[in-house]
C-alpha cells in the first residue's frame, strides 16, 4: 500500500513539473507578461514621441509661423527689415574676481 502512495506521489509529481517548471510553465508565463508590460511602455513612449513628431510636421506643412520660428531658433535668421541686437559680455564680467591675497610677513 506504500509503494501504491508513493507511486502516486511521484506520478503527481511528474505531471506538476512541467506545469510550474516547464516550457510554458507558471515560471516562463509569468516571465512572458513581465516582458510585455515593459515592451507596452515603450510602445506607448514611442507613441507618444510620434504623435509630438506627427504634429510638428503637420505645423510645419500648414502653418507660415513654424516655418518662421524654426529659421529664427534654429538658423538664426531675421527678416529683411529688421534689425538684430547681439550683446557679448567678457569673460572676466562672468567669473567673480577672487579676492586679493594678503602680504606675506
Amino acid at each position: 500500500m506504500r509503494i501504491l502512495a508513493y507511486v502516486f506521489i511521484a506520478l503527481i509529481v511528474a505531471l506538476q513539473f512541467p506545469m510550474w517548471l516547464g516550457k510554458g510553465g507558471w515560471l516562463q508565463v509569468r516571465e512572458y507578461d513581465r516582458q510585455v508590460t515593459l515592451q507596452r511602455e515603450a510602445n506607448a513612449r514611442l507613441k507618444a514621441r510620434n504623435d509630438a513628431l506627427d504634429a510638428d510636421v503637420r505645423d510645419l506643412k500648414t502653418g507660415y509661423e513654424a516655418v518662421e520660428e524654426r529659421a529664427r531658433s534654429d538658423l538664426g535668421m531675421i527678416k529683411h527689415d529688421e534689425v538684430l541686437f547681439q550683446l557679448q559680455t567678457s569673460a572676466a564680467a562672468k567669473k567673480p574676481s577672487p579676492p586679493p591675497a594678503k602680504p606675506a610677513r
